[in-house]
């Protein structure tokens, strides 16, 4: 494929793509498998290729190193683009995941003042969206079908569009989105632009209808656009929305379960917790995930039932998230804080209440989910939330899950999970309680119910699912 142009039937463009690159201590490039959903989704896809950034500088030295960018991916045919660095931050860090990001989220006090050099970043974030359009009508077959994900490349529609007004466009969203109210609090014109430059698709992928109706809501309150249950119609144009939950690969993730790698911290973990209830949770270190309550709730769980002291153990297993931005790295520290001192409070020589760690392990996280008596999710807002669908499928003998009305997961898996207010600290203790009670056998076919309910819709099928949207 290299060097050649127009040829590609589908395409997918994404911020991160399926293959990372870090520079070693001996000068050597080494890769890994880009993390998310979308990477097994794409496996197999005939023709494919996936536009992403380079996003580490080992990113970088592997694209400069091969024409355009260009390189087999697991699956698929990468063009890795390398942006300008200095743009690339303000639009991934100011503009991405400093307003959108918190915007959507609902999460007040961390956005960047509007001001002009918001306005600066905001150039520098049409500029990458661009970026990513022209290497998408570069390299699209005449009538090709393209998914364009999440809120770092909304403008990506429009300005593909204006390119290439024959090929089809899906636009994804896997967070949630902001209502009316909360939407507004972007500036005026940007909020328009993000909205019309998302208009310009075919098609609107959302993970839940809450968020598809926002959508809408925000096109009816920012543009005037005419709305009906399933399109929005502005400028003489419709395009539909849909609701498309994205599933988890049971198969695979049982096999990766089975794995030496995991079996071993399976067998570390029961021997050094032997005899204690577990309470999991696997999370990114960032505000939305509301690490901070889920702590708090369990403290007032270890407070007001004194039964459950030296009987369970919180694993809090975090991966660090967005560390080039100072409000997250504060965050770690708040956590960290808190963890210390519950143990300092509640602890005692043989028993240590909490296990904050926050090391990107995976293996570590599946061991933790697999041998789980309950798992914690209560985010703020979540688009969707994976690790709620992934603990039920891995558990070994059926976990009860504990998990927040305000992740989209919830629309399908709330008959069997017990749903909480993740504001409510004093009701998600309670629902601790009552996962820790709950009998084995009510939460062995809890567990199978919601394992059913996960793997409904992996992410091969979700793929399909969003390429059958396109003409």
């Amino acid at each position: 494929m290299s060097g050649s142009l127009r040829c590609a039937e589908v395409l997918v463009a994404s911020n991160r793509g399926p293959l990372s690159y870090e520079v070693g201590r001996d000068g050597a490039l080494r890769d890994s498998r880009g993390a998310g959903g979308l990477v097994p989704s794409m496996a197999g896809v005939a023709d494919a290729e996936w536009v992403c950034a380079a996003i580490t500088d080992g990113d970088r030295v592997a694209a400069g190193a091969r024409p355009e960018g260009r390189f087999d991916g697991p699956g698929t045919q990468v063009r890795m683009l390398t942006l300008d660095p200095t743009a690339f931050d303000r639009a991934y860090n100011v503009v991405s995941n400093s307003a959108l990001w918190f915007v959507h989220h609902m999460l007040d006090g961390a956005q960047p003042p509007y001001d002009a050099a918001f306005r600066r970043a905001w150039r520098d974030y049409a500029t990458c969206n661009d970026a990513f359009a022209r290497a998408l009508a570069q390299d699209a077959a005449p009538g090709a079908r393209v998914i364009v994900h999440d809120y770092h490349l909304a403008l990506v529609p429009w300005m593909l569009r204006r390119r290439r007004p024959d090929v089809a466009i899906a636009h994804v969203s896997h967070t949630p989105w902001a209502p009316p109210e909360w939407f507004a609090t972007l500036p005026d014109e940007l909020g328009r632009d993000l909205l019309e430059g998302m208009l310009a698709a075919d098609h609107l992928a959302f993970h839940s209808a809450r968020w598809a109706d926002c959508f809408a809501a925000c096109c009816r309150a920012a543009l005037g656009a005419d709305t009906g249950p399933d399109f929005v119609e502005h400028r003489g144009r419709r395009t539909t929305l849909g609701v498309h939950p994205l599933g988890v690969d049971a198969a695979a993730l049982r096999r990766h379960v089975d794995s030496p790698a995991v079996r071993e911290r399976v067998t570390a973990m029961r021997e050094q917790h032997r005899g204690r209830a577990l309470l999991v949770r696997v999370d990114r270190t960032e505000p939305s995930k509301n690490v901070v309550r889920g702590l708090l709730a369990y403290r007032e769980l270890l407070r007001t039932r004194p039964q459950w002291r030296e009987r369970v153990v919180h694993l809090a297993l975090a991966y660090p998230s967005r560390y080039g931005l100072p409000e997250y790295r504060s965050h770690v520290d708040v956590l960290t804080a808190l963890a210390r001192d519950i143990d300092d409070e509640l602890g005692t020589p043989g028993w240590r209440p909490v296990v904050l760690d926050v090391v990107d392990d995976l293996p570590r996280s599946l061991a933790a989910l697999s041998i789980a008596d309950a798992v914690l999710v209560n985010p703020v807002r979540d688009g969707m939330n994976l690790v709620a669908k992934e603990a039920s499928v891995v558990s070994a003998s059926g976990c009860a899950l504990v998990l927040s009305r305000e992740a989209g997961a919830a629309d399908e898996l709330s008959r069997d999970a017990l749903v909480v207010n993740p504001f409510d600290v004093t009701a998600t203790a309670d629902a601790l309680h009552e996962a820790l009670t709950m009998p084995v056998a009510e939460r062995a076919e809890r567990c199978r119910r919601l394992a059913e309910v996960s793997g409904a819709l992996p992410p091969r099928a979700w793929f399909e699912g969003l390429l059958a949207t396109l003409p």
